[in-house]
């Protein structure tokens, strides 16, 4: 079985975005939390913020580095995991479930095309996620 998820659509810069209905949730992918290391605070935007694809909206911070966050799709922020502010290491137990970053409402869901399936993701990792 896969480790990513086959509903969300993945970046180069390792966020995902799930795919389906009105809303969609972005968060980091499970090599980025891996590469990351332990995750001590998560800064997100608030809710009604703009997002533009490949532009930052927020931050990680490991023990070891600060890294953006980078959308994958523009839309409306809807929700923000306001859990992280007190458990950010949920992120390294389930990046891809109740470690998510964000909900949003896409502004073009034609903007998903141009992300990559799951498949096509672990072949950019060149297979190391398996």
């Amino acid at each position: 079985m896969s480790t990513y998820p086959e509903n969300f659509r993945y970046t180069k810069e390792h966020e995902w975005v799930s795919v389906g209905g009105e809303t969609s949730r972005i968060g980091i992918t499970d090599h980025a939390q891996k590469e990351l290391g332990d995750i001590v605070y998560v800064d997100l935007p608030k809710v009604g913020a703009a997002l533009s694809p490949g532009a930052a909206f927020g931050s990680v911070e490991s023990v070891k580095a600060v890294s953006d966050i980078y959308a994958p799709v523009s839309g409306e922020v809807l929700a923000v995991n306001e859990a992280l502010a007190a458990t950010p290491e949920t992120l390294n137990s389930d990046a891809h479930g109740d470690g998510w970053l964000v909900e949003v409402r896409l502004a073009n869901a034609g903007e998903l095309g141009g992300l990559m399936t799951a498949a096509q993701y672990e072949a950019y990792l060149g297979g190391a996620a398996h």
